[in-house]
C-alpha cells in the first residue's frame, strides 16, 4: 500500500527503487511504522525476544536510510534474510531447540536471494555484502539483551 502511495504522489517511479534518492522516502516510512509496533505492540517489553528482534530491524532501516542518504545502495532483500537468520539462530539457542535444518533451509534460500539480485543486476556484490553485514550486526549486538 505504501508503494502505491508512492507511486501516486511520483515519489517512486518503480517498485524496484533503483536509486539511492527513490529508497529514502519508503525506508523513513519504514521506520515509522518499525517505531510504532515497537511502542504499541510490544510496549513495556513483554516478549524481550520480539522487542529486541524489532529493535534490530528498526536499527537496521536506520543505516539503510543513512546509506541512501549517502548515495549508498545496500540490499533490502539481505538486510531482512540476515537479520532473520541471526535472529533464529539466537532463537535455537536461547530455546535449546534444534532446528538445524530450517537454519540450513534459511541459509540456501539467502543464497538464492542474494543470486537473482546479481542475476537481475540489481546490485553489485559488494551491496549484497554490506546489506547482509547491516542485517546480521545490530541482532549480534542485541543479543546480550535477551539471550
Amino acid at each position: 500500500m505504501v508503494y502505491f502511495l508512492l507511486k501516486t504522489l511520483g515519489k517512486a517511479e518503480s517498485i524496484q527503487l533503483k536509486t539511492t534518492k527513490e529508497r529514502i522516502l519508503p525506508l523513513l516510512v519504514n521506520c515509522v511504522i518499525l517505531a510504532l509496533i515497537l511502542y504499541r505492540v510490544f510496549p513495556n517489553n513483554q516478549i524481550p525476544e520480539l522487542y529486541f528482534f524489532f529493535i534490530g530491524v528498526l536499527i537496521s532501516n536506520l543505516t539503510c536510510l543513512l546509506l541512501a542518504v549517502l548515495k549508498f545502495k545496500a540490499s533490502i532483500h539481505l538486510i531482512a534474510t540476515g537479520g532473520v537468520f541471526m535472529f533464529f539462530v539466537a532463537f535455537a539457542i536461547h530455546f535449546s531447540i534444534n532446528i538445524n535444518g530450517s537454519l540450513a533451509l534459511f541459509v540456501i534460500i539467502t543464497g538464492a536471494v542474494a543470486t537473482s539480485r546479481l542475476y537481475l543486476k540489481a546490485h553489485t556484490v559488494g551491496e549484497l555484502l554490506v546489506g547482509l553485514f547491516i542485517g546480521v550486526v545490530p541482532q549480534l549486538i542485541l543479543l546480550q539483551y535477551w539471550l
